[in-house]
Formats: C-alpha cells, sequence, structure tokens
C-alpha cells in the first residue's frame, strides 16, 4: 500500500483510499470500523503526544512502570472534533475529517491500521491523506458537521 501525503488542513482534512477493486459490503464495513474506531479514540484525546509516557519509557522497559498522572492531567487536550461518512466511488473510499488539536500520531496510528487491513483483509492499493481528487469534487462540509460554525 502506497502512502501519500498532499496538502492538509487539520480542521478539513478528507482521507483517501483507492482499492485494487471495488470493495464489496464486507469490506467495506472493515474500512467503516477503522475510520469509526479511530475516531473514537481521536475525539476522546488518545492521540496526544505530549503524554506518550509508556512509549517513553527509559529503554523501552515498561515493566513496573511509574506512570506519572500529574503530568497526564496537565497535558494540553489534543481532541479531535469530528468526522463524516465514508464515501464510496468505484475503487475510491473518501472520509473527511477535522482532527482539531489531536496530534500527528493520529495520522501514523490510522497509517498502520490501514497497512495491516490491507495485509489481511482489505486489498488497499493506495492511502491519500489530504487535499482533493480532481475527478471526485468535494463540497463544502455543512455546518452542522463544523463544531465552531457560527459561534
Amino acid at each position: 500500500m502506497e502512502v501519500r501525503f498532499r496538502e492538509i488542513n487539520p480542521f478539513s482534512c478528507w482521507i483517501w483510499l483507492r482499492f485494487l477493486h471495488p470493495p464489496g459490503k464486507g469490506e467495506r464495513g472493515y474500512v467503516d470500523t477503522a475510520f469509526d474506531s479511530w475516531f473514537f479514540l481521536g475525539k476522546l484525546g488518545g492521540f496526544n503526544a505530549e503524554n506518550l509516557q509508556a512509549q517513553e519509557a527509559d529503554g523501552g522497559e515498561i515493566s513496573w512502570m511509574a506512570y506519572d498522572a500529574e503530568l497526564a492531567e496537565t497535558a494540553q487536550h489534543a481532541l479531535m472534533h469530528n468526522m463524516g461518512p465514508v464515501e464510496y466511488q468505484g475503487e475510491w473510499a473518501r472520509c473527511w475529517v477535522d482532527l482539531g488539536l489531536s496530534d500527528a500520531v493520529a495520522l501514523d496510528v490510522l497509517i498502520n491500521t490501514f497497512t495491516q487491513l490491507s495485509r489481511e483483509l482489505v486489498e488497499i492499493d493506495e492511502l491519500v491523506i489530504g487535499g482533493i481528487n480532481d475527478d471526485w469534487p468535494v463540497e463544502e462540509q455543512p455546518e452542522e458537521l463544523l463544531p465552531f460554525a457560527g459561534n
């Protein structure tokens, strides 16, 4: 699976998947679940690079690690704001997301997820983060999907 980045606006970012063939209902179910799960973790602040204590443990040793709850509490919140539905057209799927204040680790987790999904269950040829496809225009996101619109 090839991974490409285009211009990214974290508050209005399209994520594109190109499959080797149009995905069937079962394959779509896996993709939808991956996006939903990823977004749910982001909405709850799971992608906060300011608090990666286990990842940054000395020498990678986490047995009996002392977790600093105060550090976790004082870390700036890193919440995703919103996500639209996954849409399909032929060999393509796309999903709009407002990454909010979540850190780039969110994109690494998504890439890792789709890499494994492609190895095991759904043949994904390409994952494109950001930008738009010329052959599939995007409309402005409705205000009800934008949490701060009109405020």
